[in-house]
């Protein structure tokens, strides 16, 4: 494999993410941002998944200490992508961000570097023409507490070559990732395709007053055997993504979406509960009610 040095652009709650396990499994990690408060906020962010990877014993101390060492922030897009083999994005899904961020990097970055986006919600025809190298840009997408949930969904497209999409399948494996590779593009990728419409059906139980969302979790829980339900799903998820899009499908027309969108205003934003991110969601954690043993009762 010839990824050696990684970029990531953007240190919100994925790229932080996206940063911190890539180093922690050895790689030299950037961590772009555009300014120096948004590196600030994102050294919080590491400092707080060092503390996740000892709560979950994923990692020691000496580890986790190893893989912020690993970590150098920048500002500079320049400086960030001028030794990087692989760049991956993680900025706001804008459009406009996206055109932006890589029509300035494809001028940035050596030839060979290789671009992948974690957008969620686009799939690579949508963006790919903002890059000078067609045959070297994809999607690789992570579920969010990406130590834990560790799929790594890798979507190419018509352009992508072969050698690349092969290319980012092996880093996947190296920073201890399950591929999941999509030959075709696919909104949502697999994740997203299965789960907003499970999601989707949960939320429409509660906005409409038919069952509470613990109750729904409970028996999502004891009919499957699944080990938790779609709210405490919601929960690792974390508010913002979802009310957008719930909030943009509601401004098109979509009642429940509509419906959703207020009601993850009033009950998560509103209230500054951001779910696993800062232990208050749904459940309190770390030790969630849905945990204990006489939940399912």
């Amino acid at each position: 494999m010839n990824i050696k040095n990684v970029t990531v652009a953007g240190t919100g709650v994925l790229g932080s993410q996206i940063a911190f396990q890539t180093a922690f499994k050895g790689f030299n990690v950037s961590a772009y941002d555009i300014n120096d408060e948004a590196l600030e906020n994102a050294k919080v962010k590491f400092k707080t998944l060092q503390q996740r990877y000892i709560d979950d014993k994923y990692g020691t101390q000496e580890e986790v200490d190893a893989a912020l060492s690993r970590i150098t922030l920048f500002a500079d897009l320049a400086e960030a992508t001028k030794n990087a083999d692989l760049v991956i994005e993680a900025v706001p899904e804008l459009l406009q961000i996206k055109e932006k961020f890589y029509t300035e990097l494809s001028k940035l970055a050596k030839p060979n570097t290789i671009f992948a986006s974690n957008s969620s919600t686009m799939i690579p025809s949508q963006i790919v023409g903002f890059t000078d190298r067609s045959d070297k840009y994809l999607h690789l997408h992570f579920a969010n507490e990406i130590w834990r949930l560790n799929i790594a969904e890798i979507m190419k497209h018509d352009g992508t070559s072969d050698e690349v999409f092969n290319e980012v399948i092996d880093f996947a494996k190296a920073i201890a990732m399950v591929p999941i590779p999509l030959y075709k593009e696919q909104p949502g990728y697999v994740l997203n395709t299965l789960l907003v419409p499970y999601l989707s059906a949960a939320m429409q139980l509660v906005v409409d007053g038919i069952a509470e969302p613990k109750i729904v979790d409970k028996t999502w829980m004891i009919s499957t055997g699944a080990p938790l339900g779609p709210f405490a799903f919601l929960d690792i998820i974390g508010p913002n993504t979802p009310y957008n899009l719930y909030k943009a499908k509601g401004e098109a027309g979509d009642e429940m979406a509509a419906k959703a969108a207020k009601w993850i205003k009033e009950e998560f934003l509103d209230k500054g509960k951001m779910g696993t991110a800062n232990g208050k969601g749904i459940y309190n954690y770390p030790e969630p009610e849905y945990s204990k043993t006489d939940f399912l009762k």
